[in-house]
Parts: C-alpha cells; structure tokens; sequence
C-alpha cells in the first residue's frame, strides 16, 4: 500500500507545474507501472515472532558486510564496539576491530589534539568527519546513519533487503536525472536513488563459508541492521515469555486457592 501511494505522489508531482504533458502523463503512468510490479516482499525473519531470537552467525556475517561494504559511507553513530559483544565477539575480538580504526582523541598535555587506536568504548568511526564532507564524497548526496534504519523505515528490514537487490536496468519509459541510479526497491522519488549498487556477488568473504550472493549479504547485513536498531530484543521476549509464565503458574494457583476456600460451601 504505501508504495502504491508513493508512486501516486510521485506521478501527481510529475504532472503538477506548468500543466499536464503527454510526457508527463507518460512518466506517470511508468512510475505507477514499477510500484505495481515491484511490491515489497515480506520475508520471514526468525526474530519477529514472540520466542524469537538473533542468530549470531547471522548477526556476524552481517557485520562483516556492514564492515567492509556498508562503512565506507555510512556511519552508525549511536552504535560503541563494546556493543558487539551482542552479536557473539569475544573481548579480544572487539578490541582488534576497535583497533583497526584511529581515533581523534585529545587535547594532550600540549593542549593538541592526537590520532589513537580506537577502543572498545568508542563509537564506530565514522566515515566521514561532517555532513559536508560525506556531500562532497557524494555528488551532494548525504548517505544516512544506519543505527536505527531497522526502524526508521516502514517494512524495517524488508525495506533494507529491497533496496540492496533492487537495481538494474531502469524501463524504456523512465526518465533518468543526471547522477542517479534506477532501483525498483526505492519507491521515494520516482525509484531513482544516488547511491549506486553497493553489493556485488563475492563482494566478501564469509569465514563459515556461506556463498556470499548479493541475496545473501543483503539478508544478512539487514538482519544485522535489525540487531543494531534493537539490540535487547532478545532479553525483552525472555522477560515477555517468563511474564508470560509467571501468571499462568499465579492464576493456576488462585484457582486452586479458590476451590479450596468455596469447597464445603453447599
């Protein structure tokens, strides 16, 4: 539905203005046709239903793509590497990657500032030192944070795999503008998107030897997003299932409280 309305929007913007065109109505039509043969799909998601968890396998391989793809451009600002010790690293692993970065620290006695290996308390080093950098790395574009992108986005990790395997060839009838990129999984702004396709088959290289399809890694890397974006799921639906437990056992026992107290009452 929301695609279908988005693509509305887009076609009434395009024959808004100075009045309606045969290629207006055209590039409208087009805008409308791709919603409607390009529906969100819903994938299943292991960590959706009530006793669901993160797979940490998952969770890592999707970090690995979101390391070595995914950061060259966008930052997780509200994510520390202390907080991947959620996804299954050890102390010692966190650490190493906290130490592949450098970090701007300081002022030091001298009062200036100074480059670090990073820490496991540090928060993932952004790409880029300001928004006006990451434009001008960009074409203008501003690539956006990814710590909360799970949520921000209606269909969460739908949204995610949809864009990452959305691009190709843009139809016969679709006006291109300058600098974009045709993705069908984009339905803001007539599915044109600025970043090109970030993902390519073999782009990583799985440590537990899964074939690392552009699919896959899109999969895994929106489940990571997923984790990143609410990382204590896991220990609300544990706190949800024993709440859960906890007043079944409660009113089992008021019922046997009941029957005991009524029980010579004739």
């Amino acid at each position: 539905m929301r695609r279908l309305i988005a693509a509305a929007c887009a076609a009434a913007a395009l024959v808004l203005g100075t009045g309606t065109t045969s290629a207006q109505d055209e590039q409208a039509q087009c805008v409308a046709d791709i919603a409607a043969k390009n529906p969100m799909a819903e994938l299943e998601w292991d960590f959706n239903s009530i006793f669901g968890t993160y797979d940490q396998a998952v969770l890592k391989r999707g970090f690995q793509v979101y390391k070595e793809v995914c950061s060259a451009c966008h930052s997780m600002n509200l994510l520390s590497y202390r907080h991947l010790s959620g996804i299954g690293l050890s102390e010692d692993e966190i650490k190493a990657v906290a130490a592949s970065v450098q970090v701007t620290d300081g002022p030091n006695d001298e009062g200036e500032m100074f480059e670090r290996p990073g820490r496991p308390s540090d928060k993932f080093h952004p790409p880029f030192p300001n928004d006006q950098a990451a434009r001008a790395s960009n074409n203008g574009a501003l690539p956006p944070d990814l710590s909360l992108m799970a949520k921000a986005r209606e269909g969460g990790p739908d949204h995610i795999v949809g864009i990452l395997t959305g691009y190709g060839d843009p139809p016969a009838c679709l006006k291109m503008n300058e600098g974009m990129n045709f993705n069908h999984g984009f339905d803001a702004a007539g599915f044109q998107i600025a970043m090109p396709a970030p993902l390519s088959d073999g782009a990583v290289t799985y440590a537990d030897g899964t074939q690392a399809t552009v699919p896959q890694m899109a999969h895994d890397v929106a489940y990571f997003l997923s984790w990143a974006s609410e990382p204590n799921l896991d220990a609300r639906h544990k706190i949800g299932v024993g709440t859960i437990l906890f007043l079944i056992v409660l009113t089992a026992c008021f019922y046997a409280v009941y029957r005991k107290v009524w029980s010579d009452v004739h």
